[in-house]
């Protein structure tokens, strides 16, 4: 089949139109069924509701006391107390209990004064018709509507059901979503071995539990068929199978690119209607949309591309929006505010962009750090707080412009977060995990631009807090140089937080014997460095110069990684045969390490955050035994000095 090039891409808000206009021409929806009340919990009416009776369905009493017919009480007052006979003109009677044939009124049991023996009351105020009496259809009244269509059904909305008598609702039936996996490289979940995985012989297959939570959460029911390899016929199968199975709407999972073993497009088309292939967003862009039809029914099918965020993408603006239309609700709207982002963010121009960034309060301000933006990067959906669109028209978005962003989680757990900036270290996620459990509303969140990056953000007021590990080459001296340089005016204390060990990652059993410095320079080893501004390129820059080796001489030298796991990640891969970094990235991922010795990881926060609350639990953490014996456990580290003020640094 030919490669598709996507010279007619229309904008997410277009294709949507297209795809839905087509739909409803169609005629396609998917009904309305009668549930019982226990399941009908955040299901959709589709028809208004009467009250099948009256709540309540009789004259009640509303509290404790004797039921009496108010008229007969009339004369009662403290100078001439009123006198009522047991069982002829008053009755004993407990809240919710119906009223005796001819009482309109209660009288509460404090205001009645009983005789010796019970068989009279006394009353010293009259009663008025009616007093603390629930009377019959008070509630509701029978035939009376009591709930509109279109109401999503929560735990008030069952009451009210409930009390009108009305124990099976009409609700819109679940759209039923077939989704499809699709691709020869590609393995269920649980059958992913580690061998075939690191070998790139498979893929583990994730993207349809994302799609099925997201259909569920949005009101639709999922069902994942098999994974189907990258064949025409079987693919077609796969889709006819799902729509004669009775599904509403097919989600094909993949095969919906350029690629020469991508089919979907075609296969929608040769099946009933391609109305749109390649939209004008990023990621997404390779989505497809028509209409299927097979044993006389037509479904809307869609074809997501197979890399998580641009998939997901395409869920959040087309399947999303769909199931809510055929439940008549409104798609989820979230939150939006007003943030700064910390760095350019350059977008392609006619493309729409959904960036996810992090965020952070810093003083008045929400601060926003991007996240990795590829396409296949799905931990940047899960540690995002926000998303920040791009309009197609922009070239991108400026450092220190308030732009709108959307966010992914609530105000208030942003607002309880510490914003870290600098270098990366394994240890900020275990003070994350620790803060969160020990301090409930607090967290620590990370954003990995190097030591320098985290110094410089400082000084612009953009963070809270940065982790450096810049060594002075003339003193041997880490961080105090770099801040005098750079945080002048910015009084700040310098806490240690760890001693770690840094050296050469390299493959198990060091197949290329790579023991130096001076080995870096081989011909036959590829190395992969820090970026630029971190303190791991500063110190080795600082040991080739030492050594009088030139920086030229390193295969890899311009080839950059953001974190030491990332560093790790590309040894184990094969992509480079030696990385610098700290024996924990080593270890986590079972590299062996040659050692290049101690350097210190501390925390630069400046003065006047030193009293915030989240400051200072987040010092109760590193203080504690617990993160001590969590950080030696991991290998590498050195806490002797863990949570100490090593320095303060007066802005001078």
């Amino acid at each position: 089949m030919a490669r598709h090039t996507y010279l007619t891409m229309k904008t997410p808000a277009e294709a949507r139109e297209q795809w839905f206009s087509r739909i409803a021409e169609l005629g396609m929806d998917t009904g309305e069924e009668a549930v019982p009340l226990a399941v009908a919990l955040h299901r959709v009416l589709s028809r208004p509701v009467e009250a099948l009776r009256s709540s309540p369905a009789f004259h009640g009493a509303a509290m404790d006391g004797i039921a009496v017919k108010a008229e007969d009480t009339f004369t009662a007052s403290a100078r001439r107390p009123l006198r009522l006979e047991i069982g002829r003109n008053a009755f004993w009677i407990n809240t919710g209990h119906p009223l005796p044939e001819g009482c309109n009124a209660v009288v509460m049991v404090e205001h009645v004064n009983v005789e010796e023996g019970g068989a009279a009351v006394v009353i010293e105020k009259a009663a008025f018709p009616w007093q603390h009496v629930r009377k019959l259809g008070e509630d509701m009244v029978a035939t009376e509507i009591i709930l509109p269509p279109g109401v999503e059904i929560g735990p008030y909305e069952l009451g009210a059901l409930a009390a009108g008598g009305v124990t099976r609702p009409m609700v819109f039936r679940k759209p039923e979503v077939a989704i499809i996996p699709s691709g020869s490289e590609i393995v269920e979940l649980e059958k992913a071995k580690e061998e075939d995985l690191r070998a790139g012989r498979a893929l583990p297959e994730f993207n349809s539990i994302i799609f099925s939570a997201m259909i569920e959460e949005a009101g639709g029911h999922a069902h994942t068929c098999p994974i189907v390899p990258d064949e025409p016929e079987l693919i077609r199968e796969a889709i006819r199978s799902a729509v004669e199975s009775g599904a509403d709407l097919v989600v094909m999972n993949a095969g919906s690119s350029a690629g020469s073993h991508d089919y979907t497009a075609d296969i929608i088309a040769g099946m009933g209607e391609l109305l749109v292939h390649g939209i004008a967003v990023m990621p997404g862009k390779p989505t497809a949309l028509g209409i299927v039809e097979a044993a006389g029914r037509k479904v809307p099918v869609i074809g997501t591309p197979g890399y998580p965020v641009s998939a997901i993408v395409a869920m959040e603006e087309f399947v999303l929006p769909l199931l809510a239309r055929w439940l008549k609700r409104d798609v989820r709207r979230r939150e939006s505010l007003s943030v700064v982002p910390c760095n350019p963010i350059p977008s392609r121009p006619g493309m729409e962009e959904r960036v996810r960034v992090k965020l952070g309060l810093v003083d008045d301000t929400f601060f926003a750090v991007p996240l990795p933006r590829g396409a296949g990067t799905v931990t940047s959906l899960s540690r995002a707080d926000a998303v920040i669109p791009v309009a197609r028209d922009l070239e991108g978005l400026d450092a220190g412009k308030p732009v709108p962003a959307v966010l992914l989680r609530s105000r208030k757990e942003i607002e309880g977060a510490l914003l870290a900036v600098g270098s990366h270290d394994n240890t900020l996620d275990l003070i994350d995990s620790m803060l969160r459990r020990t301090h409930p509303g607090f967290r620590l969140t990370s954003a990995h631009v190097g030591s320098l990056g985290g110094l410089l953000a400082l000084r612009r007021g953009q963070c809270h807090l940065a982790g450096s590990h810049l060594l002075d080459e003339e003193s041997g001296i880490y961080n105090r140089s770099a801040m005098r340089e750079h945080l002048k005016g910015m009084p700040a204390l310098l806490v240690q937080l760890v001693e770690r060990e840094q050296g050469l990652m390299v493959l198990p059993g060091n197949p290329k014997n790579i023991v130096s410095f001076e080995d870096l320079c081989r011909e036959d080893v590829r190395f992969i460095n820090r970026q630029r501004g971190s303190g791991t390129r500063v110190l080795l820059d600082y040991e080739l110069k030492k050594r009088g080796l030139s920086a030229v001489r390193v295969q890899g030298y311009r080839d950059e990684e953001y974190t030491h796991m990332n560093v790790a990640a590309a040894v184990l891969s094969g992509r480079a045969d030696a990385g610098l970094g700290v024996r924990s990235a080593a270890s986590a991922l079972g590299l062996d390490f040659v050692s290049a010795g101690v350097e210190e990881y501390d925390l630069v926060i400046p003065c006047r955050y030193a009293e915030d609350a989240r400051v200072q639990a987040l010092l109760e953490v590193i203080r504690s035994e617990a993160f001590r014996s969590s950080v030696q456990a991991m290998g590498g580290y050195g806490t002797a000095r863990t949570g100490e003020v090593i320095w303060e640094y007066d802005g001078k």
